[in-house]
């Protein structure tokens, strides 16, 4: 791909829930995960090479494939963390910088961006025994451009609520071989479409993370979500523009 001027909005898809979106000269980035393992589980694609350093990091939820304190570490520590309410206890094991928490409908100002924290249709909770936590999405507004990130959520109908939108990053699968309650699949993905109805959408949370020897039993779960969820955006939602981002790859907008 060609050199991009640092002047363009770009949005860059790095693997997993993990983005960093550039709009109006700020950058953003999202539930950052970056290393080699997480767990049991092993990464897969590219690994993390940020173009540049974020004005704000964004965590939608408490889950160890959204909050990974190690991958916090590696940040620099003047950058702004944005959390759900609650969070900020431990994100502070990691964290030594201004910590922000933010519940859903609050809106905060970074740069020339606004960030508002959306519901979210999803356990937040760090493990089944926690509190209960609450999981966000987030909608980052610039000067011309409304992107949304869901996190980790379901299908809920406020979502048509969210529009207008010029860019969804939509989950479409997880870590492992299937997906359960709370997340979206392919076509659960391409049904929120028919709500959100963005100019275009792009297919997170998949490719990126797997159980370690799983990828010679079951492999198809490492690369078809994305291409099912846009088969499926092309019979429910045709006027939306559905882009495939391998992890690391990036694209102008």
């Amino acid at each position: 791909m060609a050199a991009v001027a640092d002047s363009l909005d770009r949005f860059t898809y790095v693997g997993h829930s993990t983005t960093l979106l550039r709009l109006d000269d700020t950058c953003v980035l999202t539930d950052p995960v970056l290393g080699g393992w997480l767990g049991p589980l092993r990464r897969h694609g590219a690994r993390p090479n940020l173009p540049s350093r974020p004005d704000v990091v964004l965590i939608s939820h408490l889950h160890r494939d959204h909050l990974d304190l190690p991958s916090l570490r590696r940040l620099a520590p003047g950058t702004p963390l944005v959390v759900p309410h609650g969070a900020e206890g431990l994100a502070s094991k990691a964290w030594a910088g201004e910590i922000r928490e933010i519940g859903r409908g609050e809106t905060i100002s970074i740069g020339a961006l606004t960030v508002t924290a959306v519901p979210a249709l999803h356990d937040g909770r760090r493990n089944p025994w926690a509190h209960p936590a609450e999981a966000l999405g987030f909608v980052i507004a610039g000067r011309g451009r409304r992107v949304y990130f869901a996190g980790d959520t379901d299908l809920f109908p406020a979502m048509a609520a969210l529009r207008p939108l010029d860019l969804a990053l939509l989950p479409v699968w997880g870590w492992g071989p299937s997906v359960g309650s709370g997340h979206l699949d392919p076509a659960g993905a391409a049904r929120a479409l028919t709500l959100l109805r963005p100019r275009m959408a792009v297919p997170i949370h998949w490719g990126t993370f797997y159980p370690l020897g799983l990828r010679r039993l079951r492999p198809a779960p490492l690369s078809d979500p994305p291409l099912e969820f846009a088969r499926r955006a092309r019979e429910l939602a045709p006027e939306v523009e559905v882009r495939v981002l391998r992890p690391g790859e990036m694209m102008d907008l």
